[in-house]
């Protein structure tokens, strides 16, 4: 199926902000067309290289299945806005929101390659600049690096020239997508959903 062409907002930096109707297809879909997309904010930037998709009440693994909730609200909608949960009493976890307003459905983002705010990124992690495969490479890493949290940006929308906090397009052409089983979870563990690039090495290790 080929990816559909929705219309872009022009961005400062050369970037086009990613239009609402983007996020309206399926999670999978959505999933695949955001490889090699870029998180933005401020002046950290990350190309997007790992992500899963959660199949809202149809997917036992999905913060969404048992119903919409006071904490689940935002992955019922409207789409394209950050659900930003907690785990571990240790890291925060960045989703975004995709589906029609009313169905549930999400994607997690598992880790970028930083593009520029390199300097920034190590600060907020708290690790030197020459680790730089480990400084988003995993979901709580990549939210330390870019300062997500759950109060601060859950439900911010991310199609939002006003947002601090973004998804772009530079024209990069994600090729090479290796599509394997989501990790880290126990439930509906062997769904074919977890989408990155092929060899970069950026992408989380198991567990990470």
């Amino acid at each position: 199926m080929p990816l559909s062409k929705q219309p872009m907002a022009r961005t400062r930096a050369g970037a086009t902000l990613v239009s609402r109707d983007f996020y309206l297809d399926p999670p999978d879909r959505v999933a695949q067309k955001l490889l090699g997309k870029l998180l933005v904010r401020g002046e950290m930037v990350g190309r997007i290289v790992e992500v899963e998709a959660y199949f809202g009440e149809a997917d036992a693994a999905s913060h969404a299945f048992p119903g919409k909730t006071a904490r689940n609200a935002v992955l019922f909608g409207p789409p394209g806005h950050a659900y930003v949960y907690f785990i571990y009493g240790m890291y925060f976890c960045l989703n975004v929101s995709c589906e029609r307003e009313g169905r549930a459905g999400g994607v997690l983002f598992r880790a970028l390659e930083p593009i520029r705010g390199v300097e920034a990124m190590a600060t907020n992690r708290g690790v030197a600049v020459t680790r730089i495969t480990a400084l988003t490479s995993g979901p709580g890493r990549l939210c330390q690096a870019f300062g997500v949290t759950r109060e601060r940006d859950n439900g911010a929308d991310l199609t939002s020239p006003k947002s601090d906090l973004q998804i772009r397009d530079d024209g990069f052409v994600a090729s090479d997508v290796l599509v394997t089983p989501r990790i880290g979870i126990s439930k509906d563990a062997e769904r074919p959903a977890r989408f990155l690039l092929a060899d970069n090495s950026f992408v989380s290790k198991r567990g990470a």
